[in-house]
């Protein structure tokens, strides 16, 4: 047997150091490197950002968290500005809701401002919760519960924007639409309409968040998932990158439908910022960035494996919906993409515990031919050069996060304070390597079943559009994936299910589409 698995092992670790075994592996190399570059200029544009906000307050503006000139907080400059309406779409109440709904209530803003909070029902419990937190501040604070109602032609929070939109304040010039489970800091609306205002071209500003992870597994696959998104927000300025939990637009955009944006949403949009993206680059309209538009996003701290198997399951789904031709060429071109650099990162680290496998086996043993030498040298010093560009990756990826929570923390200096500490960046390296496998698994899962359940309500799309809604109670899960909201009270709640189980479902709906959910 041990004989066997030598050979086998010596047989692989040859066959890893041909010429394209060779390169395969020095591709991942590359692959960090790139990432690691792009960390590392993302990190510059938010270090600047806290440079600047520092010497301000050096300077005496103790309010340059807000402004950068002091001077804009004169009444007579702030009576002036426009009126903003924040849309936030809910569904389901957790852990970090009530935090994220303050931050966002109080904001700072110097003109007139007001929130709606649109809801599917008034069964949901995030309606008792918002309520009695817009009762406790219904003086200070312009703020309604709208009630949406099941959405029939788009997803449920495509809906329940679209609803929002309609009830808005008629002298409103800026739409936000926010996603509840991040913090907003206090100077964001303020931040963004003054860019607004600054360049009329600006057809939406966005932002990204900020993962907190909680310290489980599926906590660290999301921050993982999410930072080689990051350095296409940390731009500064222009970006073609859109994330729906930050959107500001001009509300005559939705008034008059503009570019489509009303029906084009309404009309089987499934992900509004991948809708209204792709909006833009049809209209070549501009979408920016600005530096100070990271948010603190608290992941669930019961967050599972299995729930961020889902979460990753509605990510890769988005990629199947789309409104052009040229839209699904490039869904399609980003999917291949997507998948090849996934494996292409993974693979590598696969051959490389070959190569150290197979070098420990060969100096345990005391083998001393050539050819076994020669080759377990060659191996390791791949494994070496591949430790080092690992290395070099993932201290790029802590230098953006400790800016990102540097600057996080001078924006919201009221908040507690955000810290590196509880990160562990070995769990980290392990979700790398994790979530870049079941990237392509979960890809190839969405483009074959054409449908999914997000939180509890299965969408089924024809030509990249949803054209089918279901709703049934036992597809409704008992929390939803990242902030771990229940959507319901214990009455009927499911019985959990562990991640293998929840894998065998989905293989299962794979082959019988109509039979099983996820």
């Amino acid at each position: 047997m041990s004989t066997t698995m030598d050979s086998i092992l010596f047989y692989l670790s040859r066959a890893f150091c041909t010429p394209f075994s060779v390169f395969v592996q020095i591709q991942g190399c590359v692959i960090c490197l790139l990432l690691a570059l792009g960390w590392l200029m993302a990190a510059y544009v938010r270090n600047r950002e806290v440079k600047r906000i520092k010497n301000s307050m050096k300077a005496g503006n103790s309010f340059a968290f807000l402004y950068q000139d002091i001077n804009e907080l004169e009444h007579s400059k702030q009576a002036q500005l426009p009126r903003v309406s924040v849309i936030m779409p809910l569904k389901g109440f957790g852990e970090h809701n009530l935090h994220n709904w303050r931050s966002q209530i109080t904001s700072l803003y110097g003109g007139p401002l007001e929130f709606l909070f649109v809801l599917e029902s008034t069964e949901d419990p995030a309606y008792h919760a918002v309520s009695r937190l817009l009762s406790m501040h219904q003086d200070q604070v312009e703020a309604k519960v709208v009630i949406a109602g099941l959405a029939t032609t788009c997803s449920q929070k495509i809906h329940n924007q679209l609803i929002g939109a309609e009830k808005i304040h008629k002298d409103t010039k800026y739409v936000l639409f926010l996603d509840d489970d991040v913090s907003l800091h206090p100077g964001t609306v303020g931040a963004l309409t003054a860019e607004m205002e600054k360049n009329p071209e600006i057809f939406i500003q966005t932002g990204y968040p900020l993962d907190l992870p909680s310290g489980t597994l599926g906590s660290y696959c999301i921050y993982e998932y999410h930072m080689p998104c990051s350095m296409g927000f940390a731009t500064g300025g222009r970006t073609f990158f859109l994330w729906g939990g930050c959107m500001m637009m001009h509300a005559d955009d939705f008034r008059q439908d503009r570019y489509g944006v009303v029906s084009g949403l309404r009309d089987g949009g499934y992900s509004d910022d991948m809708t209204l993206a792709s909006l833009a680059g049809a209209h070549k309209r501009l979408i920016t960035s600005p530096p100070v538009a990271v948010f603190p996003h608290p992941l669930a701290s019961d967050l599972s494996f299995g729930r961020y198997w889902n979460y990753l399951r509605k990510q890769t789904f988005v990629l199947e919906s789309y409104i052009s031709n040229v839209n699904w060429i490039m869904n399609k071109v980003l999917f291949a993409v997507h998948c090849y650099l996934s494996w292409g990162f993974v693979a590598p680290y696969v051959m490389a515990v070959v190569h150290i496998t197979s070098a420990l086996r060969i100096y345990i043993k005391g083998y001393h031919q050539l050819e076994d030498t020669t080759t377990a040298s060659c191996g390791m010093s791949l494994v070496i050069m591949l430790a080092i560009c690992t290395f070099i990756e993932l201290l790029s990826m802590w230098n953006l996060t400790r800016r990102e929570v540097t600057l996080c923390n001078l924006l919201s200096p009221e908040a507690p304070r955000l810290s590196l500490a509880p990160y562990n960046w070995g769990l980290i390296f392990i979700a790398m390597l994790v979530d870049n496998f079941l990237y392509p698994i979960s890809a190839f899962r969405s483009h074959f079943s054409q449908s999914i359940n997000w939180s509890g309500i299965r969408y089924h799309l024809r030509n990249g559009k949803v054209f089918k809604i279901e709703r049934r109670n036992d597809m409704v899960p008992a929390k939803t994936d990242l902030g771990g909201k229940h959507l319901y009270g214990k009455k009927g709640a499911p019985q959990k299910a562990s991640f293998l189980s929840s894998l065998g479902r989905n293989f299962a709906h794979w082959r019988q589409p109509k039979k099983f959910d996820l």
